[in-house]
């Protein structure tokens, strides 16, 4: 079989409010986001496995509070006083455990954004109390921030998650694609991920439609 060429075209993921499925899965977290103005205390944690949509949640909350967004391994280089003028969305948080620098501008951060008035959204990959964090005053003032939790997803969600995948590769999949990865898959968005990067990649190697014969191959590989 002659190896057709490939290009190495960026992914351009959708990131509107309008591109994020809600089902039961995430239905609290999503109603927490809407409604950010009603905290308690003003601060959120946003909690879920890897491409559950924390990003995705950020960024709409980003467009609908005017928050600026920032990993939390790069706090040391901000001017805290700087970004506490606005609502703050740090990312990843559970990154800095340990980083005595880092952990020392998140409490600097934590306390004077609250003072002024403006909310902060916090992500990780898991609840404040398993981060490790090191700093007694910012681990105290983590565990007591309320937090909303993405789960994995249930069949609906999986549905809409490996659809809105294949779109931001510009994919249109034959309808009887996602219902049978749907069927068959483990109900993980890491899963989900790399199955439609599989998928992408071998049809552009090998000259392919995107269809459920396609799929069937690269499921019995991955098995």
């Amino acid at each position: 079989m002659i190896r057709q060429l490939s290009f190495d075209l960026p992914v351009r993921t959708a990131l509107g409010r309008e591109d994020f499925f809600v089902s039961p899965a995430n239905a609290f977290p999503v109603a927490m986001i809407e409604n950010w103005q009603n905290w308690p205390a003003r601060k959120l944690v946003l909690t879920g496995p890897e491409g559950s949509g924390k990003t995705h949640l950020t960024h709409v909350w980003a467009a609908r509070s005017g928050a600026r967004i920032i990993s939390a391994k790069s706090l040391p280089e901000h001017d805290i006083p700087s970004l506490c003028t606005a609502p703050v969305a740090i990312e990843d948080v559970q990154s800095i455990a340990g980083d005595r620098v880092a952990e020392e501008a998140l409490f600097h951060l934590h306390n004077l954004a609250l003072a002024e008035g403006h909310p902060l959204l916090f992500t990780a990959t898991r609840a404040p109390n398993l981060w490790g964090i090191a700093l007694p005053d910012l681990r105290s003032r983590m565990e007591g921030t309320p937090v909303a939790t993405l789960e994995e997803p249930d069949d609906t969600l999986l549905a809409a998650v490996i659809m809105k995948l294949f779109s931001d590769r510009q994919i249109v999949p034959t309808a009887d694609t996602i219902p049978y990865l749907v069927s068959r898959i483990d109900r993980s968005f890491a899963t989900a991920r790399a199955m439609v990067a599989r998928i992408d990649q071998t049809g552009l190697d090998q000259g392919r439609a995107i269809n459920r014969k396609l799929a069937s191959e690269i499921l019995a590989d991955f098995a």
